[in-house]
């Protein structure tokens, strides 16, 4: 089993090893070993991108020292299933919009494609 928990930054689907947080107040860029859960104002952040982050002007970066260490697998397939159904239920998670079509009310995951046509 591997962790669902993925690099927040777009178009990276590297394993998240730390989490980025903020300290408005303070102008500081957290960076340290990743969170126990994934949390709604914190990024989770593969290796290459916890190390090349930087931050505005005036800003300060608090990095861990030391390597980061990936996350270890789980086996327990309670705990497996309880990630799938909390990655499956994110609000930021894209939607397929509905279909308009047999009026049954459910939609299928599955389509018939017709035959291509051979040119």
């Amino acid at each position: 089993m591997r962790s669902v928990r993925r690099c927040s930054r777009t178009g990276c689907a590297n394993p998240a090893v730390a989490t980025l947080t903020y300290a408005y107040s303070d102008s500081t860029a957290v960076v340290g070993p990743l969170a126990t859960y994934s949390e709604p104002h914190s990024y989770d952040l593969c290796e290459a991108h916890a190390l090349r982050l930087t931050v505005p002007k005036g800003w300060e970066v608090v990095r861990h020292e030391g390597d980061f260490a990936p996350p270890t697998p789980s086996d327990d397939d309670l705990t497996a299933l309880a990630e799938a159904v909390r990655e499956a239920g994110r609000p930021d998670r894209p939607m397929d919009p509905p279909s308009s079509g047999s009026g049954s009310g459910r939609r299928s995951h599955l389509r018939a494609l017709p035959d291509p046509v051979d040119e």
